[in-house]
């Protein structure tokens, strides 16, 4: 029994190596007919054997490191420093915070040997404060072999992890647009299948309870806005700035009755930042290290990882990325298609665990725009009566433009133009008054 669960553990952890040469190669010559995948392959693992680390693997509940798919997947995962969509959730918890609507999405993300991870998310923000929720289930088919070949046992190993997500934006102004900080709370389950005696060959009642596992984590983030080399006018910041710790915690076999601390979590820091030098251009960076928080000490090799998203249309964004995991580069590209108030999107990701086959290491998802809860029409309404304080003050109707602006701030009371105005047009009011006074003394 133990064996056979050291071999199921040592197929789940397989190391997957490859290069983004692979891609266009492939590209190129697969019509062809002229490439030998395999040599490909090893040349590709030789080059980058040395990134390899042999703590790889060796950490329990590996559905954590599975991208949900989506934007951030296509983005190669570099999204810590982005976080401006529900993918969020996987990366930066602070990023609920700056959601412009609520979102609800569903993500289905084929991964290898058959296995899969399907996703179902929501995330609103009300005022500075962002609220969400994610259910994750990542399966695998599970089959046991007599040494005659003949099939005993069977099932799903299957990993499911639920978040509760919440976030607040402090501090946040028309200038200085505040600092996001939030935190996921996340427990998972790892069910095992029942095997069989070697002996036998019957299927031992609650075996795989005995290999199953529950954990308990946290995420915790931080989100910062501001205007670099920005060469386009927005109200919106062109750069952000995220740090991250991931699954934060530990995990537990034997049930509760007799618990026992598994193997450690695939925890890890990350810091990412996003620029975009012009409104269709986004380009995100991210550098991750892993730690084993059971021992206190660095763990696994240093991963990092970059993106970039142009928007085509109003309704089309390309984009595409790179991860480099340890000995295991990953290239990846998609498209986000915006129908009515849905965005579909959808992945190709290519690296030694997959082949350049049709839907081989597709994701799809589908993401909702429920609405920003007002907030673009109340944006619209202090614009308006911002600049009919304008208007009103160029004419001299101090007391109107001051109605105005207070208007705005009943409105929006971080909204600092309307601040900066108001003071000066009371200013304004004083000196006329004392005008007047003088006038009337003589």
């Amino acid at each position: 029994m133990e064996g056979k669960a050291i071999y199921f553990k040592g197929r789940m952890r397989r190391k997957n190596v490859r290069v983004v040469l692979f891609f266009f190669l492939t590209l190129a010559l697969e019509p062809c007919g002229a490439l030998d995948f395999s040599d490909v392959y090893l040349s590709m693992a030789d080059i980058f054997a040395t990134l390899v680390s042999g703590d790889e693997g060796l950490t329990t509940f590996r559905s954590l490191n599975i991208p949900m798919g989506g934007r951030a997947e296509a983005l190669g995962t570099a999204y810590t420093g982005l976080a401006d969509d529900i993918s969020f959730i996987d990366y930066n918890p602070a990023g609920s915070a700056l959601l412009e609507k609520t979102e609800l999405a569903f993500f289905h993300n084929a991964w290898i040997a058959d296995s899969a991870l399907e996703t179902l998310a929501w995330s609103s923000r009300y005022a500075h404060l962002g609220l969400g929720t994610a259910l994750k289930f990542f399966y695998v088919p599970f089959t046991e072999y007599n040494m005659f070949g003949e099939r005993i046992s069977g099932g799903y190993y299957s990993e499911t992890t639920a978040a509760l997500n919440i976030a607040y934006n402090f501090l946040a102004g028309y200038k200085f647009k505040g600092i996001a900080a939030g935190a996921n709370f996340k427990a998972g389950y790892r069910s095992m299948p029942d095997y069989a005696d070697n002996s036998t060959n019957k299927i031992i009642k609650d075996s795989g309870l005995n290999q199953s596992a529950f954990a308990l984590m946290a995420d915790f983030g931080l989100l910062f806005q501001f205007n670099i080399a920005k060469f386009y006018i927005s109200r919106d910041t062109n750069v952000r700035v995220g740090i991250s710790a991931n699954n934060i915690g530990a995990a537990f076999t034997g049930g509760a009755e007799n618990p026992q601390v598994d193997d450690p979590l695939p925890s890890r820091l990350a810091a990412g930042v996003s620029y975009k030098p012009i409104a269709p251009v986004t380009i995100t960076a991210e550098f991750r290290q892993p730690f084993d928080l059971l021992n206190g000490a660095w763990f696994e090799g240093w991963q990092a990882a970059l993106g970039t998203a142009v928007a085509v249309t109003t309704f089309f964004d390309a984009q595409a990325g790179l991860l480099l995991q340890g000995g295991n580069p990953r290239f990846s590209m998609g498209g986000a298609f915006t129908v009515r108030k849905i965005i579909l999107n959808v992945n190709y990701t290519l690296d030694l665990s997959s082949t350049v086959a049709p839907l081989n290491r597709f994701s799809l998802s589908a993401k909702m725009d429920l609405g920003d809860k007002g907030r673009a029409e109340q944006r619209r309404r202090v614009d308006g009566f911002y600049a009919e304080g304008l208007r009103a003050y160029a004419e001299e109707r101090y007391e109107d433009a001051v109605a105005s602006w207070r208007e705005c701030l009943r409105l929006d009371p971080g909204f600092d133009p309307a601040k900066e105005a108001l003071a000066v047009a009371q200013s304004a009011i004083l000196l006329r008054q004392r005008i007047i006074d003088v006038q009337s003394f003589d």
